[in-house]
């Protein structure tokens, strides 16, 4: 997303503001304008990257990541990650657990949890790759689903021989 449009416009409307102060006015602004690029840029990159938090929250278990690309950031879908059959084993799939994302509107729940429980729900989603929401989702469903050692998450399946399936 190239963000100089936008800072130009800014700068624009300096430079017009300035127009009823005077001279002194518009030197200061001609001034103050280049300045203004950076701190204007990195508003716009906050508030991209809030927008992309509040969208994570509404495509659980699936994310919307900001990355920057040099000066201009850049918005990555991350879809939830489907299972991915192991033709080479001739056992049955194990039982998979369907974040259907066509189920319609999300609902909220506000969870209070004790400091140290959240601490560790953050490096659990953190080690998982996964955002909180995104991990917190994944965890209910398998509880809410009765979740044997047989279910596959994310792709990977275990038994108590084996592991089997894909990790990134």
């Amino acid at each position: 997303m190239e963000l100089d449009p936008y800072v130009a416009a800014v700068q624009r409307q300096l430079a017009a503001a300035a127009e009823a102060g005077g001279d002194d006015a518009r030197e200061l602004a001609a001034r103050l304008a280049p300045a203004l690029e950076s701190a204007v840029r990195l508003a716009l990159q906050d508030a991209l990257a809030a927008a992309a938090s509040e969208i994570t929250l509404e495509l659980a278990p699936g994310s919307v990541e900001l990355r920057l690309r040099g000066r201009d950031p850049e918005f990555v879908v991350i879809a939830p990650q489907a299972d991915v059959p192991d033709h080479a084993d001739p056992q049955p799939a194990p039982a998979t657990i369907s974040f259907d994302a066509d189920q319609g509107a999300l609902a909220r729940i506000n969870l209070r949890v004790p400091p140290q429980l959240k601490e560790r729900i953050e490096a659990a989603a953190t080690s998982a790759g996964l955002s909180v929401n995104s991990w917190l989702v994944r965890t209910a469903a398998l509880a809410a689903e009765g979740a044997t050692s047989e279910t596959r998450v994310q792709g990977i399946s275990r038994d108590a021989r084996k592991y089997r399936g894909w990790a990134r």
